[in-house]
């Protein structure tokens, strides 16, 4: 059983195919198919996971394991996530303004004058665009969009993002406060 020390989400397996052993996979790479370039896989009780066989089907991939030899053990795996470690994660093939979600973990979200709206906890993908979650004491959860209007930078060295909380949806729009008259019905 191997522990991971810096976790990198990759894929979450879902239902099996077939009767070989093989499932369907959620790939979080942009190719579903590249989940194997990254070597063995690991699930959070430390088990390892190795590739044996991966095609595309539509916007997931279909995954032979060794081990997992017919439906009832991929069945057995339905919901289990995989990770590689941190470390892993090729940083040479990053253009200049590109980054991990995994690294915006952790970072302070601040605005223009310093002020900390708290710290990313997670990064989601509901299917609408990404949501930043930002977490900080004395605060509930808050998620804001992951665009350029409501993120402004990001500063992986200093470990902060600087972001518009008006555009992010932490502070109303003076303009929005004000009513419209009441309707006068007949």
């Amino acid at each position: 059983m191997t522990k991971l020390e810096n976790p990198v989400l990759m894929a979450t397996i879902g239902t099996a195919q077939g009767l070989r052993g093989e499932v369907r996979v959620r790939s979080y790479t942009a190719d579903p198919t590249a989940l194997g370039d990254y070597g063995h896989l690991y699930s959070e009780d430390g088990r390892v996971f190795e590739i044996l066989e991966i095609r595309e089907a539509k916007n997931m991939a279909i995954v032979r394991f060794r081990g997992i030899n017919d439906r009832n053990a991929a069945e057995a795996l339905n919901g289990l996530e995989l990770f590689i470690e941190r470390d892993n994660l090729p940083d040479e093939e990053l253009e200049e303004d590109e980054f991990y979600y995994a690294d915006l973990e952790g970072l302070e979200a601040v605005d223009e004058a310093g002020k900390s709206y708290g710290t990313v906890s997670a990064v989601y993908d509901f299917g609408a665009g990404d949501l930043l979650e930002l977490k900080g004491p004395g605060r509930r959860p808050a998620l804001i969009p992951f665009s350029e209007a409501a993120v402004l930078e990001i500063d992986l060295e200093n470990g902060k993002i600087l972001i518009d909380p008006q555009a992010a949806g932490l502070i109303e729009n003076p303009d929005d406060s004000r009513r419209a008259p009441p309707h006068k019905g007949k």
